[in-house]
């Protein structure tokens, strides 16, 4: 790919972690001979300056029937996402009838609080495990790639949305222009689209490269989703920092005119501007610091197993497969990994 998926404008590539593959797939060693593999590469827009990937895995890989991860197995994120139901119903959800809807429910962790305060809701997922699982919990559910289409038939069969939300859910979807224009289609006048995701400027001060995996087809920037929202007749209306994950970024999005956006919009595009997070020459320098970063881990590893030591893994997350693979960490330095 070397045009935004965005706005067609050029994209540059600035690292390329090699030949990856899937993150969230688990095959035993007899069934290696089925494993898919993409070229891992990430450039940024020159016109949009939106960051992404200049290869895009087909989402039907990745979001499969038996998608492995569930929000609820952690007790964080299950704090996180009941304040966050309280913090939504607040924000959008005080009219008559309020109608809430999610984007990747995953396993309904969220909107089972919404639920159990009566208030009318939807979680799209394509996943049918953890779709199964949300209804389980009394969420309403609906197993679907949420896009333009999906979007229109909702709303021709429960009336607009006052809240669209998701969480970790936006990154991961190519074809931005089909869920804006999907929004544009379910949500209400005055509703609201929040969503929140990794966080473009804490990975590049932090070097997480390990946030930059299959999944995350985007890194997102508040000034990157402004000009996105704009492209659409949304505005960007106020955005939050979280601490989950790594570091993320709540964004409130509304039609244009609709709200008057927040001080901190601007404040946190101005620290942006200043820190230069877009700028090619910056990510670049983070480039050069994920390769000795990398270099040092594995120095670090192979110290600790000439001294006699045995390093074993914690959490078979998806981010870990960028770091295990790019830095070729194999069973000689990391002989065994833990997780539910």
């Amino acid at each position: 790919m070397t045009s935004c998926r965005i706005c067609q404008g050029v994209v540059q590539e600035f690292f390329d972690f090699g030949r990856q593959p899937l993150s969230d797939a688990f095959r035993r060693p007899e069934d290696s001979s089925e494993e898919f593999f993409y070229r891992l590469a990430v450039g940024v827009c020159e016109q949009c300056t939106m960051v992404q990937l200049m290869e895009e895995v087909p989402r039907e890989r990745m979001f499969r029937a038996d998608y492995p991860y569930h929000s609820s197995m952690s007790s964080v994120m299950r704090d996180h996402f009941t304040r966050t139901a309280h913090q939504l119903l607040a924000a959008g959800g005080q009219g008559e009838d309020p109608f809430v809807v999610e984007i990747g429910c995953n396993d309904g962790v969220m909107l089972k609080t919404v639920a159990e305060q009566g208030v009318r809701h939807l979680g799209v997922d394509p996943s049918r495990d953890v779709a199964e699982l949300a209804a389980g919990k009394g969420v309403r559910v609906q197993i679907d790639f949420f896009q333009e289409s999906t979007a229109t038939a909702i709303r021709a069969t429960d009336g607009p949305a006052d809240v669209i939300y998701a969480a970790n859910t936006i990154c991961h979807i190519p074809y931005l222009d089909s869920v804006f224009r999907g929004v544009d289609a379910l949500l209400a006048p005055d509703g609201i689209f929040v969503f929140e995701d990794p966080y473009l400027g804490d990975i590049v001060e932090r070097t997480s490269f390990d946030q930059i995996y299959d999944e995350h087809f985007y890194l997102f920037s508040a000034s990157s989703v402004r000009a996105t929202a704009r492209r659409f007749g949304f505005e960007l209306v106020d955005v939050e920092r979280l601490p989950v994950h790594g570091g993320e970024v709540r964004y409130t999005i509304g039609r244009e005119g609709r709200r008057e956006p927040a001080a901190a919009v601007d404040a946190l595009i101005a620290e942006e501007r200043k820190r230069q997070i877009v700028d090619i020459t910056i990510l670049e320098n983070f480039a050069v610091e994920v390769k000795r970063n990398c270099e040092a881990l594995t120095t670090l590893l192979a110290q600790l197993r000439e001294q006699g030591h045995t390093v074993a893994a914690y959490g078979a997350t998806a981010k870990s497969a960028t770091v295990a693979n790019y830095c070729d960490i194999g069973p000689d330095l990391v002989p065994a990994v833990f997780d539910s």
